[in-house]
């Protein structure tokens, strides 16, 4: 019998497999899926174990940034321009979210 802290976890947790690599997206807040006024920005951790990653990242998600913001000025935004896979799957949740990597190279 599964426990009830596995079917209902207190914060919010992610399982993820992606490019074949498993890993654990996670939040320290554990309102943020039950008060959607803790979703506009928000911290969540990604770690995966594997060698490139040295220690977990801490991600900075902002769900009402704007298109001007994310690109550095005089680089050209581009619909195709490469996402790490970790920030595709976190808009599959928050549509449209700005990712911030604070400082931590995209290892995925």
């Amino acid at each position: 019998q599964v426990s009830r802290g596995l079917r209902t976890p207190r914060l919010p947790v992610w399982l993820c497999s992606l490019s074949g690599r498993h890993g654990v997206l996670f939040g320290t807040d554990s309102q943020l899926l039950s008060d959607w006024k803790r979703e506009r920005v928000f911290h969540l951790y990604f770690y995966n174990g594997q060698r490139e990653q040295a220690k977990t990242a801490r991600l900075t998600i902002d769900t009402h940034s704007h298109p001007w913001e994310e690109e550095p000025r005089g680089q050209p935004s581009s619909p195709r321009k490469k996402r790490p896979v970790v920030e595709m799957a976190i808009r599959t949740k928050w549509a449209g979210a700005t990712v911030s990597w604070n400082g931590t190279n995209p290892f995925f």
